[in-house]
């Protein structure tokens, strides 16, 4: 999958969690369950694949709500798995 595919996905699945309120800090399973089936359903990635851009997800929104750096441009910067 390339970088702007990838990045569309984890955009797809921040406003997810942003439109549900979600803490992204938030660590139950049940809750994060959601988000799992989300990627499942609608991207075909399952078991680590969709685990780790659910985490992307969570980390990109954590870091755009953190600072003036846009996650998506710089993330590479902080050795996170979009770029």
């Amino acid at each position: 999958m390339s970088d702007s595919e990838y990045n569309s996905k984890i955009e797809k699945i921040a406003s997810l969690i942003i439109q549900d309120n979600i803490s992204v800090d938030e660590q139950d399973p049940k809750k994060l369950q959601k988000y799992y089936d989300f990627v499942k359903t609608n991207f075909n990635l399952e078991g680590e694949e969709g685990i780790e851009i659910v985490n992307d997800a969570f980390l990109y929104l954590k870091l755009k709500n953190s600072s003036d750096v846009d996650p998506l441009q710089d993330g590479d910067k902080f050795g996170v798995g979009f770029s």
